[in-house]
């Protein structure tokens, strides 16, 4: 691609002409780049006196100042950053903030390989309706045993507690908390003494339902919780108010922002105005009126950082970031003034959807997001690495530029808005330094010149997949998470019987020459290597690790559904009457050990590799 065919941005950060995926150019109508400009605003004229100096030690910031060291230190700043610089977030003199970043990631040393698991589906017998972190600590303790290194999950960020329970783990109430329906009931202090025999019938057939019941799973959870809740005193329990105490506002706001819904409904623009933001005059007095709602809220996050922390154990588990959050959530609520309005982010038409997306998030302002210190971006990023040691990012181009959708709009008729990259990504290191995790950018799609060299020199992994690359695996670089397909893509099973063909074209308007033609380009990459094109599935299987096991890639991600040849992907994008989010794992995790078809697939992924991946086994 060549970097001249697109222009430069506008003074708003609006860039009007552009390369699709295609390298084909393109231009945002005027009408579009009118309304984002309303949209946007004008920042105040002081803006870059006030935002935040995002740097490295040895580079040159400007500033000459004292400055008051997260650590408590104090420290004088002669313009050059100096080499023993204390890294974080730091406040100068004059009470403009300073953070100072390594630079770079961090990097695991050694290939490994790890199942990309989407949790909700992974049920085992004794889980209620849906996989949890009970059946998260099995799956990991059973990677350990076969040699395995990581595990990745889909987002697992909390959604209101109401219902109906949003689907989609992509679209979240925040990016900073998680969803307590993943929270396995048994493994509860205090439920030891709850009648859960009562609960038998309810269990049996959220047990036996042929898709993830969000609905009835979190009702019947909820009210089990609740009661353990009250019945043991929880709200005071000296651990508890500890944890509670540490989490400071962040938790409370959460908490009360859950208490609200719960009075009033998931949507927040729909609350009264004395409610309706984070900063609204009743907020304070309603979470006072309300302190054991509130506390049941903020219990339930304690309970999630215990048994994610014990799922997790010393394994790098992955936890994805979604680019955005729902306008009527709860992060939403609390960053009111940093959110466009009447705007959505998505995609333009591009390999994974010819008609373009639409994710339903409102975007960050990016002069906004400046002002607002960018402690916005770090509480998601910090909230979604906390206590698992990896993280996801979906969309990773995001952090470059966004593609703006105004509302009564299509996808297709959107434009690009640049966001501050370099400062996001030095943030990004500076977190996953501190948190000693691994990043995994997402970078399918659109991508503009100079994205993956910035992510690249920071030490963010790429991301590659068998069905987009046209070079084979074994040319695939180091500095990467490789895998066959993605939550967004067909299985392999699906794309081999083609199957996935005709959930696409049943739940979809995508045309259909369209996605027959997708197969057929699939297919040739699965091919390359000359497998009949009669092949049973399970070979079909087998070629497709064998091939990704050739890759000198850092991370090998092995997908759960291909592992017992699941024909249904987990989300086909862009359509709502399917079952996305909600199709479960052909297979309970208590038969995983034993099954032919996951011997079949590690034993493929290992056969050809020149790496030092460990040989699978039995636990």
């Amino acid at each position: 691609m060549n970097p001249s065919d697109q222009s430069d941005p506008d003074p708003w950060g609006i860039q009007q002409d552009w390369l699709d995926a295609d390298e084909q150019a393109q231009h945002s109508s005027d009408a579009t780049v009118a309304r984002l400009r309303e949209v946007i605003g004008e920042p105040p004229a002081d803006l870059e006196e006030r935002a935040p100096v995002v740097t490295r030690p040895g580079r040159s910031t400007g500033l000459r100042t004292t400055v008051a060291c997260e650590d408590g230190s104090t420290r004088e700043l002669d313009d050059v950053v100096p080499d023993d610089f204390p890294l974080g977030y730091h406040r100068t003199a004059e009470g403009r903030r300073l953070i100072v970043s390594p630079g770079r990631c961090h990097l695991p040393q050694e290939q490994a390989w790890g199942w990309t698991v989407q949790l909700y589906g992974a049920r085992s017998r004794r889980s209620w309706g849906i996989g949890d972190l009970a059946d998260l600590r099995t799956l990991r303790e059973w990677t350990e045993s076969l040699g395995g290194g990581f595990l990745l999950v889909n987002p697992l960020h909390a959604v209101a507690p109401t219902v109906p329970q949003e689907s989609s783990p992509y679209l979240p109430a925040t990016r900073r908390f998680r969803n307590p329906v993943y929270l396995a009931v048994e493994d509860v202090p205090g439920v030891e003494d709850a009648d859960l025999e009562r609960h038998d019938a309810e269990l049996a057939a959220l047990r036996a339902a042929d898709r993830v019941e969000r609905d009835a799973s979190w009702t019947l959870k909820r009210a089990v919780l609740r009661a353990v809740f009250e019945r043991t005193g929880a709200a005071s329990d000296p651990a508890f108010v500890s944890w509670r105490s540490g989490a400071g506002d962040a938790l409370q706001g959460w908490a009360t922002w859950c208490a609200l819904a719960d009075e009033h409904g998931p949507d927040r623009l729909r609350w009264p105005a004395e409610v309706r933001t984070e900063d609204a005059p009743g907020v304070a007095s309603y979470a006072a009126a309300h302190a054991d709602e509130v506390a049941f809220h903020a219990w339930l996050q304690w309970l999630l950082d215990r048994q994610l922390r014990d799922a997790t154990g010393s394994t790098t588990v992955l936890q994805d970031l979604p680019i955005g959050v729902s306008g009527s959530g709860a992060d939403a609520w609390a960053w009111d003034d940093v959110l466009a309005t009447g705007v959505t982010v998505g995609a333009p038409p591009d390999l994974l959807n010819s008609v373009g997306q639409d994710w339903g998030s409102p975007p960050f302002v990016p002069w906004r997001l400046r002002m607002a210190e960018y402690e916005p971006f770090i509480e998601s990023i910090r909230g979604t690495i906390a206590g698992a040691g990896g993280l996801r990012i979906d969309h990773v181009m995001g952090l470059f530029r966004l593609w703006w959708i105004p509302a009564e709009s299509g996808a297709t008729d959107g434009a690009y808005v640049r966001y501050p990259a370099d400062d996001l990504l030095d943030i990004v290191a500076l977190e996953s330094h501190r948190a000693g995790a691994v990043v995994v950018g997402e970078d399918l799609g659109t991508v503009e010149p100079g994205v993956r060299e910035a992510l690249a020199e920071r030490g963010i992994l790429a991301y590659k997949v068998l069905w987009f690359e046209d070079e084979p695996p074994a040319e695939w670089p180091a500095g990467a998470l490789a895998a066959v397909t993605t939550h967004d893509l067909p299985t392999v099973a699906g794309l081999w019987t083609g199957s996935d063909v005709d959930d696409q074209l049943a739940a979809s308007d995508m045309a259909e020459a369209d996605v027959r033609k997708g197969r057929l380009d699939l297919l040739e990459r699965l091919r390359r290597d000359g497998l009949a094109e009669d092949a049973p599935v399970e070979d079909a299987v087998a070629e497709a690790y064998r091939q990704l096991g050739t890759a000198p890639s850092l991370l090998l991600s092995v997908a759960l559904e291909d592992a017992v040849a699941e024909e249904r992907r987990p989300n086909v994008p862009g359509t709502t009457e399917r079952d996305n989010w909600r199709i479960p794992l052909g297979v309970p995790l208590e038969e995983l050990p034993d099954h032919p078809a996951v011997g079949r697939l590690l034993s493929a992924l290992r056969a050809d590799s020149g790496s030092t991946l460990p040989r699978p086994g039995r636990p």
